[in-house]
C-alpha cells in the first residue's frame, strides 16, 4: 500500500544531496491543452518551488496530428518538408520526422487527415497515397526504423493508397492497375506485392494504434468512423462491403487474414493495411513513445513521474497514457501522479497498476464547459498544491 512514508527521500551520495529528478509525461487534454503545453505548465510550477530539480519533459504523441512535433520535442531530430498527394490526390505540403537514432516518424494526418478535406467530407474518394509517399521519402533518408501514427484520417481505403505508393499493384477485372479508394475497393481482383519497395522489409515498422476495432462489421472501420467522415447509412454499408471484399483479396493473394484482427479497423482500415502490406506491428501509442524515449532507462534515476490525461475512467485501464506510464514505473518503485481533467467511476484498479495518486484540476467542481475556461489557471494550481506537499515533506 502506498503511503507518504514510502515516498523517496532525496538520495544522498557521499553526504551530498543530489538534485531531484522529475519526469513529465502527460497526454494532451483534447480540445484544451496539448501535451507540450501541459509539460510547460507543470515544469514552471515545479521550478518555482524546486528550482534545482532536474526535469525531463516528454510530450506524448498518440499517432494523430502533432505526433511528429511531439517526438521531436521529446528526443530531438529533424522535421523534413515533403510534397505529397493529399486526400483527393492533389499535391500538398507535408512533412515527416527523423529522430537522432535514425527512426522515421510519419503521422497519417499530415497527408490524409480529416482537417485537410475541410468541408468536403467525401470518404468514398479519399486516399492514403500520400502516407505511402511519406514512408518512401523516409526510406530515402536511410531510416533504420519507421513509426507510423494513425489517427484523424479522412479515408476508408484500407491503406491501399499507401501500399500503391510503395509499389503494390492492384488490378481490376480488365487487368488494369489502379489505386483503390473506399468506393472502389470492391473492384480489386488481384494484389501483387512483388514490386513493394524492398527497403521496407529490412527495417522495423511500428504502427501507433490505440483502438482495437476490427476491419469490418458493426464495430468496424466504416460503421464506427465512416459517419464522422461524411458517410450516410447507405454509404457506410457500401464502404463496409468494400472492406470485406478487400480482405478477401488479401486472404487470396497474400495469405493474411486481416478482417477480424484487433486494430485493423483503425483509420479507415489503415491498421489492417499496415500489417498486411508492410508487415508492421500494431502497438499502443504510449508504448511506442516509452520505447522511443528509452523510458525504462530514464525512470531508473527518477524520483517522481507526473502524467495525466483529459479524463481517467475504466477505458483508461486498457493501457492508455496514465496506465501505460504507471506500468513501466512500477518495477522501479517510482511514484506516479496523474493530473487529470476529470475522474470517472471504477478507476481503483489504476492504483494496482502503479499509480500513486490521481488529482483532478476541476477545483471548483463545475461542468466541463465552465471548467475548460478555467483550466489554464486550475491545472498549474493543482500541480502547485501537490508540489508544495512534496517540498514540505522533504521529498522534492
Amino acid at each position: 500500500m502506498f503511503t507518504l512514508d514510502t515516498l523517496p527521500k532525496k538520495k544522498e551520495t557521499d553526504h551530498v544531496t543530489r538534485m531531484s529528478h522529475v519526469i513529465l509525461i502527460p497526454d494532451s487534454f483534447k480540445g484544451t491543452f496539448s501535451s507540450e503545453e501541459i509539460c510547460r505548465m507543470m515544469a514552471e510550477t515545479i521550478e518555482r518551488h524546486a528550482p534545482h530539480a532536474l526535469i525531463s519533459k516528454i510530450p506524448v504523441a498518440d499517432g494523430g496530428e502533432g505526433s511528429v512535433d511531439a517526438f521531436l520535442t521529446a528526443v530531438g531530430g529533424e522535421k523534413i518538408e515533403q510534397v505529397v498527394q493529399g486526400p483527393f490526390g492533389r499535391d500538398i505540403d507535408s512533412f515527416f520526422g527523423i529522430l537522432p537514432d535514425q527512426t522515421g516518424v510519419v503521422e497519417m494526418a499530415a497527408a490524409a487527415g480529416l482537417p485537410l478535406v475541410g468541408d468536403r467530407r467525401d470518404v468514398a474518394n479519399t486516399t492514403t497515397y500520400g502516407v505511402g509517399q511519406l514512408m518512401k521519402a523516409a526510406l530515402d533518408k536511410g531510416v533504420k526504423r519507421l513509426i507510423v501514427g494513425l489517427g484523424g484520417s479522412s479515408t476508408n481505403d484500407g491503406g491501399c493508397g499507401a501500399a500503391a505508393a510503395m509499389g503494390v499493384v492492384f488490378k481490376d477485372k480488365d487487368g488494369k492497375s489502379f489505386v483503390p479508394v473506399g468506393g472502389t475497393l470492391k473492384d480489386i481482383v488481384s494484389i501483387d506485392i512483388s514490386g513493394l519497395d524492398p527497403r521496407i522489409k529490412d527495417i522495423d515498422v511500428v504502427t501507433m494504434c490505440d483502438i482495437d476495432n476490427p476491419l469490418t462489421g458493426e464495430i468496424g472501420a466504416a460503421a464506427v468512423f465512416g459517419p464522422q467522415k461524411g458517410a450516410d447509412p447507405a454509404l457506410v454499408k457500401s464502404l463496409d462491403a468494400g472492406l470485406v471484399h478487400m480482405a478477401e483479396m488479401v486472404r487470396k493473394d497474400l495469405d493474411i487474414d486481416m478482417e477480424t484482427m484487433p486494430g485493423a479497423g483503425a483509420a479507415g482500415g489503415m491498421g489492417g493495411g499496415m500489417v498486411a502490406f508492410f508487415g508492421s506491428k500494431l502497438q499502443m501509442g504510449i508504448d511506442v513513445v516509452l520505447d522511443t524515449v528509452d523510458f525504462d532507462t530514464l525512470v531508473q534515476t527518477a524520483d517522481f513521474v507526473f502524467t495525466g490525461e483529459g479524463k481517467i475512467d475504466t477505458q483508461s485501464l486498457r493501457g492508455k497514457v496514465v496506465i501505460g506510464v504507471a506500468r513501466r514505473a512500477k518495477p522501479h518503485q517510482v511514484p506516479v501522479f496523474a493530473i487529470v481533467g476529470d475522474i470517472g467511476d471504477g478507476i481503483e484498479p489504476a492504483y494496482d497498476e502503479g499509480v500513486s495518486g490521481i488529482f483532478s484540476i476541476n477545483r471548483v467542481a463545475v461542468p466541463f464547459a465552465e471548467a475548460k475556461k478555467r483550466a489554464d489557471i486550475d491545472l498549474p494550481l493543482t500541480v502547485d498544491n501537490l508540489v508544495r506537499l512534496l517540498v514540505r515533506l522533504g521529498h522534492l
